[in-house]
């Protein structure tokens, strides 16, 4: 039996449908292959990194393998952005890149190349991967292909890469074993460290949680939910956390982080116990680490992976090594006491500080966020969200509210703009009855032009809602913050242009919409196969925003000094809070630039 007919109907074994790639040179065996299979459908994108990040929508709204497939040489190094952001995210993709014939590779000769199109991909591909290896004969391939799945989905899931030379595709196999087998052997929880993490929930007077991307890594989202619910404890997710709990019940604060909502910033800062589920608990999520606030707090850290324990920044913690699914079934709800005063307090911060109420006090362009509102009004149904990178993100990540059954896909690792379209693309593909609703600006928009062919190719149940203000936002407000609002290659004028949306609907034969008054967006039906254009003022800004060396509680445009006394660690709480009070709108940007 030929190679590449082997590894088809291995795919097939392992129930992958979908397949994404570009056709090339030394990967034409493998997609003659594919284009023959009855189970699993090749697809072909329009550019390699498109196609890796549609393998990492499928396994992300599939929960199984995702497969991109490419050419050697420059077709595998565009591959690699989607590599690095599969395994910065922890999902679950196989990569199969062509090669030229073994006797062709150059191997440790000291010449740059010997084939044409040569490259060696897997040593550019191992520092972002678990697992990667070149096939150097036919013998080896079942091995090969078996260790690269496993790897990429046990333990905290990732990418992985089997090089296939041209010689090895084609090659005649006596035999292969289709039965793929695969045990996820967890590390067992340790009594000690779940007893120290009970003894400290409940000696905390004022215990918070933070849902992280380990949730989605151990499926346990409803077990979660059910211990948030029973126990009333405040919660709050990370960015590649959001959507793995119900936003919509119990104390649920917001996100938080650099681009947080103030609320669950404050609240964090002043928590005495914080129980991190699956989250890194990295800069961007605890700011800076000289902070005086973070001394003052003990973690309970809950993750799977022992280096992200060990490797981190907070020394005051409790580890546990393990699955978050493993310790929410043992832990025990009654070990949490969450006191009257403490949920009092919670309910006055996030009524004094919700992202509603950010909006009207510190938004000199509220638009942006009034358009995600609006959006969440048309989706009625459980629908997926995808947000690209930029400001789009964090106007989505901050207003959108959750409900159960809907999901939010991000890229909150690596974060390559242009990843919101192409990811979607792979999740409608998963999932082709669920609504998809792409969240993207206009520099992620243009990044990913070509995957708009396939939402109008397979009709796909994709709406694409673009954020458009004619500018690459999330470095605008930053140029304003740092750089006297020198605006280089950010706006019109620092030569920066946005092409027209209407037309190139046109040219991919999508339906187009246009608004230019969010009021008008909530009377818009939404419907597959659509670019909405959403046009916004060119200067917008995310609020509220962490800067540099700042408590998290202190986020930009700053609270008045007589509030932010209140969030001092030592008296959380503090008096009442007066919500009628009218502040200065924030001066963002420098209007005279």
């Amino acid at each position: 039996m030929k190679a590449a007919d082997c590894i088809v109907q291995w795919l097939e074994t392992l129930g992958v449908e979908f397949v994404f790639g570009y056709q090339g040179g030394m990967i034409t065996h493998l997609i003659d292959s594919l284009s023959k299979s009855r189970k699993t459908k090749y697809i072909q994108c329009y550019h390699e990194q498109s196609a890796a990040i549609a393998a990492e929508g499928y396994a992300l709204e599939s929960g199984n393998l995702g497969v991109a497939v490419s050419t050697s040489g420059p077709g595998a190094s565009n591959l690699l952005t989607g590599i690095a952001d599969a395994y910065f995210g922890s999902v679950p993709v196989l990569f199969l890149t062509g090669q030229v014939n073994t006797y062709e590779c150059k191997g440790a000769r000291a010449v740059r190349q010997r084939g044409f199109q040569e490259m060696d991909i897997v040593s550019m591909a191992k520092p972002v991967t678990k697992y990667a290896a070149q096939v150097r004969s036919a013998a080896e391939l079942e091995r090969e292909l078996n260790q690269a799945a496993r790897a990429a989905l046990s333990g905290r899931k990732g990418p992985a890469l089997v090089d296939l030379p041209m010689d090895i595709q084609r090659a005649e196999l006596a035999r292969f074993d289709f039965t793929f087998e695969w045990a996820d052997p967890r590390p067992e929880l340790q009594e000690t460290a779940l007893k120290r993490a009970e003894e400290a929930l409940a000696r905390a007077k004022r215990p918070f949680v933070i849902c992280g991307n380990g949730i989605f890594q151990s499926n346990c989202g409803e077990a979660v939910n059910a211990f948030l619910q029973r126990t009333g404890i405040p919660y709050a997710v990370t960015l590649p956390g959001k959507g793995c709990v119900d936003e919509t019940r119990g104390f649920f604060t917001g996100m938080i982080g650099s681009y947080g909502n103030r609320a669950a910033n404050i609240l964090f800062s002043q928590a005495d116990v914080v129980l991190a589920l699956g989250a890194r608990l990295d800069l961007r999520q605890t700011g800076y680490p000289r902070s005086e606030i973070l001394n003052k707090i003990l973690f309970v850290h809950v993750d799977l992976d022992a280096s992200e324990l060990f490797e981190s920044a907070l020394q005051n913690k409790i580890n546990v090594h393990g699955s978050v699914e493993d310790f929410i079934e043992r832990v025990s709800p009654e070990a949490v006491c969450v006191s009257e005063s403490w949920k009092s307090h919670c309910c006055a911060v996030l009524r004094a500080y919700s992202q509603e109420r950010e909006i009207d006090r510190f938004a000199d362009v509220p638009e942006p966020y009034h358009a995600i509102m609006a959006i969440r009004q048309i989706v009625t149904e459980p629908a997926l969200f995808v947000a690209d990178v930029g400001q789009n993100q964090m106007w989505a990540a901050q207003a959108l509210r959750l409900h159960a059954g809907d999901s939010f896909y991000t890229s909150g690792g690596l974060a390559p703009m242009g990843f919101a379209i192409p990811c979607a693309v792979g999740a409608a593909f998963a999932n082709p009855d669920r609504p998809v609703i792409c969240i993207t600006g206009d520099g992620g928009f243009h990044f990913a032009l070509q995957s708009l062919m396939l939402i109008s190719q397979y009709r796909l149940n994709v709406t694409v809602y673009v954020l458009n203000n004619e500018s690459l936002g999330m470095i605008t407000q930053f140029q304003s913050l740092y750089f006297d609002s020198n605006l280089a290659g950010t706006v019109k004028a620092g030569g920066y242009f946005v092409p027209d949306l209407e037309k190139i609907a046109a040219a991919y034969n999508m339906e187009y919409r246009r608004v230019t008054d969010v009021s008008d967006l909530r009377q818009y039906v939404r419907v597959r196969n659509t670019i909405c254009e959403i046009k916004l003022p060119e200067l917008t800004a995310v609020v509220p925003k962490l800067e540099y060396d700042k408590e998290l509680y202190d986020m930009t445009p700053r609270l008045p000094e007589s509030e932010l006394a209140r969030f001092k660690h030592e008296n959380p709480g503090g008096g009442g809070y007066n919500r009628n009070v009218i502040f200065p709108r924030s001066a963002i940007f420098n209007r005279a630039a």
